[in-house]
């Protein structure tokens, strides 16, 4: 039996007597690239948050490659690549620098091999230069970087899209899907993008007040002869269309 790479069972967050993710049950399997998707305060970043272990759950269960995020949450978490929030970086110094910052203070191995990530996000040319002088696609590969130094089954990107210009969207778009194809790394990725993250990803997951509303393929929406913005609309709750 293979193991999936993220299995949530009825996942319930409240804050107080709100209810922000409500018996969330979802399922991911190695190579697959998700999309997260639904309106702001729909309970993606809560959701993010909670399989990672940053919040205190009020029931249900997750397990990432087989270890529970709440009981076994190194073995968990040393499976996961994960930029949830713009990554803090040293403007001063290059990327290089950067790189080798982040691998101690997340107790990688000495000999972490640095040049395979750059290699990865295609920052050769940059990698030495200073952080001050990149542009925030550069960045945000300098980040994703650094979220693939432990080489993790699962990567997570909360956001990633915000800022940047279309030649960013495309050459973060290339990145994902080839960490996909050939290494065959499982991608979640959070984003009210909806015309991008339809051309990134293969499953859709849509979330509305704090419940998984729809989970379908991108073939789907392919074959129905709609856009993703169609079918989102369809399925979302009154109050935001």
């Amino acid at each position: 039996m293979i193991m999936s790479v993220l299995e949530v069972k009825n996942l319930t967050k409240k804050f107080g007597k709100r209810v922000i993710l409500d018996q969330v049950s979802v399922t991911l399997e190695a190579g697959e690239v998700v999309g997260l998707v639904g309106p702001n305060g729909a309970g993606k970043s809560t959701f993010i948050k909670s399989i990672l272990g940053l919040y205190n759950i009020d029931e249900g269960d997750v397990k990432i490659c087989g270890f529970d995020v709440y009981k076994q949450h190194r073995d968990a978490l040393s499976k996961v690549g994960c930029i949830v929030e713009n990554p803090d970086m040293y403007q001063n110094v290059s990327g290089r620098k950067n790189l080798k910052i982040c691998a101690l203070m997340n107790d990688l191995p000495k000999n972490t091999d640095i040049d395979s990530v750059v290699h990865l996000v295609r920052m050769e040319s940059r990698i030495d230069d200073k952080v001050k002088t990149y542009s925030l696609g550069m960045k945000q590969r300098l980040g994703l970087a650094s979220a693939l130094l432990n080489h993790p089954k699962l990567l997570i990107l909360d956001e990633p899209i915000n800022g940047l210009d279309p030649q960013g969207i495309m050459e973060l778009r290339q990145i994902v899907r080839d960490l996909s194809k050939k290494d065959k790394m499982t991608v979640l990725i959070s984003s009210h993008i909806l015309a991008e993250i339809g051309q990134m990803c293969d499953r859709i997951i849509m979330i509305d007040q704090g419940k998984i509303v729809d989970s379908f393929t991108m073939d789907e929406i392919r074959a129905k002869n709609i856009s993703l913005e169609e079918e989102y609309l369809s399925k979302a709750s009154k109050d935001i269309r």
